[in-house]
């Protein structure tokens, strides 16, 4: 089969067909009559005819040119309302169908194929075939890049926070106004076309629906693809003081440097477990700021590594003073950062998470649009 760089339209998946470059042993697949719906990366429709020895059967074909969820699900549905010519089976044909994808098909009595050598199809008294393991060779299966990861993710995340949009404007304002570098540092706020681009994405993951309103629909599903793609922030600068004031004073002289500077400090996920779950992280307060310099000069404290209480990071990433929250005048992580960065630690960590998770959850539910 041709390699693509890229996911191919309708057009070009159809024509593969016409060639037979769409292989699926010992069967063989022949295109008999197609017709271009949609066109582009939405939809088509064909006859296939596949063989295996003296034996033949033909399938009304639902074509669509991106693999993913909502791709899927819709051709899916499609094929099982569809009212099915005298002499045709159902076939679902993507650029990728994964062994999961595959085994649903196969529950739903649809068969299915795509272009990287997997495929399901079932006739009965005839043939009975099932591949799977071929690898997804296009580079996506989705317009834009991983939108759970760094800043795109805030598009993500401002769904955990408020479940209901009427406009992409709205959510762009939102997410401009939780973000402390944007508010307080003079970061350039995130543009509507990447608010829109990540926005697509979460629909196609049917995450996210338009249907007038733009609202969450899978707030589990959200919190998984940001934990599996969550990475920390990268650190420029790492300084481990010991500082004579400790606990709360700690937290004011903080609290009253970053007023003093317009220098946003926001505590570690870590240090900000006590806030969402019951667990202390020990004596050392870790903090997020996005210049070191004037703080140091400001600061009265003695660089230590055995016994410090205080950690300066040095980042900016705009991930980590999203939706910082109050807490006896200083600045806590959100909750989604908190549960974000113990998903990372150890078993004792990922437990603590789940206390976590349950706010988030919790919190999420009782939002009102």
């Amino acid at each position: 089969m041709t390699e693509y760089r890229k996911t191919p339209t309708t057009r070009e998946m159809l024509e593969l067909l016409r060639r037979g470059r769409v292989e699926l042993p010992p069967l063989s697949l022949r295109l008999i009559e197609s017709e271009s719906r949609r066109g582009g990366h939405r939809s088509a429709e064909a006859v296939v005819e596949a063989a295996w020895g003296g034996k033949r059967a033909r399938f009304l074909v639902e074509c669509k040119a991106l693999s993913t969820p909502k791709a899927f699900q819709a051709g899916l549905s499609q094929l099982k309302t569809a009212a099915l010519p005298k002499g045709r089976l159902p076939m679902l044909y993507l650029p990728f169908l994964s062994e999961s994808r595959l085994q649903e098909l196969e529950r739903e009595g649809i068969n299915g194929v795509d272009l990287c050598g997997n495929g399901v199809v079932v006739v009965p008294g005839a043939f009975s075939v099932f591949r799977a393991g071929g690898k997804n060779r296009f580079l996506s299966s989705a317009p834009i890049k991983n939108i759970y990861r760094k800043n795109s993710s805030l598009v993500a995340r401002v769904f955990l926070l408020r479940s209901s949009f009427t406009a992409v404007q709205e959510i762009g304002s939102e997410i401009n106004r939780l973000n402390l570098l944007v508010s307080r540092w003079g970061k350039n706020p995130m543009s509507l076309s990447t608010v829109s681009k990540a926005l697509k994405t979460l629909e196609e993951d049917l995450i996210v629906s338009r249907n007038g309103t733009i609202r969450l629909v899978q707030t589990e599903k959200l919190l998984d693809a940001l934990e599996r793609n969550f990475s920390l922030p990268p650190i420029r600068e790492k300084v481990r003081l010991k500082v004579a004031a400790e606990g709360e004073m700690l937290q004011g002289t903080l609290a009253g440097l970053s007023r003093e500077l317009g220098l946003p400090l926001v505590a570690t996920g870590l240090s900000s477990v006590s806030q969402y779950a019951a667990m202390q992280r020990g004596d050392v307060l870790s903090v997020y700021c996005p210049r070191l310099e004037g703080l140091l000069e400001r600061l009265d404290g003695e660089r230590e590594d055995r016994f410090p209480n205080l950690e300066l990071l040095e980042t900016d990433d705009e991930t980590v003073y999203f939706d910082a929250r109050q807490g006896g005048g200083f600045l806590w992580a959100s909750p989604i950062q908190v549960y974000l960065e113990l998903m990372t630690g150890d078993k004792r960590d990922r437990e603590t998470a789940g206390q976590v998770k349950e706010v988030i959850l919790k919190s999420s539910a009782q939002v009102t649009p």
